[in-house]
């Protein structure tokens, strides 16, 4: 198995000090020079983070490309407007809300148009239920009046109009 330190030891590079117990005790003036050049290190410039339009090309496959093209055209265009971290969180949600809306449209379309009856084998079979009726209540008692033995699983064939 790979190491991810290439067979080396790792090893911290903030020391002892990155604790604040530790610093409390005491620092020599050697370890308060190496911990302000640490601190000064740990400072991004005023150029960073640096957007590099080839590392998002080559992460990225041209499918995945593909079809954040859209979202990622607004999310440009919101940037100078917004903010990048708020054009970021539009892009996000407006993306996850479309994929929601989608899925309920589609899951509507084929409750729909594919329901289990006398036409076919397959599709969802939707059964409701009867009203709740208590003894006092109007229609007590609440069965189906079935004459013939055609009237058991009929699944909508008498009310068809063909």
């Amino acid at each position: 198995m790979a190491s991810n330190t290439g067979g080396v030891k790792p090893m911290t590079i903030t020391g002892r000090m990155v604790r604040e117990r530790e610093r409390l005790l005491g620092m020599s003036p050697e370890e308060r020079a190496w911990r302000a050049q640490w601190l000064k290190d740990q400072q991004l410039s005023h150029n960073e983070p640096r957007h590099v339009p080839e590392y998002w090309k080559e992460r990225l496959n041209p499918i995945r490309r593909a079809y954040r093209a859209p979202l990622d055209m607004v999310q440009k265009g919101l940037t100078p407007v917004l903010g990048l971290e708020w054009a970021h969180a539009i892009r996000f949600w407006t993306g996850k809300i479309a994929l929601i809306g989608f899925s309920i449209y589609a899951g509507a379309y084929y409750f729909k148009y594919n329901q289990n009856d006398w036409t076919r084998k397959g599709g969802w079979r939707v059964i409701h239920s009867r009203k709740a009726v208590v003894p006092g209540d109007e229609g007590y008692p609440n069965f189906p009046q079935r004459s013939t033995p055609a009237d058991y699983a009929a699944r909508g064939f008498k009310q068809s109009p063909i």
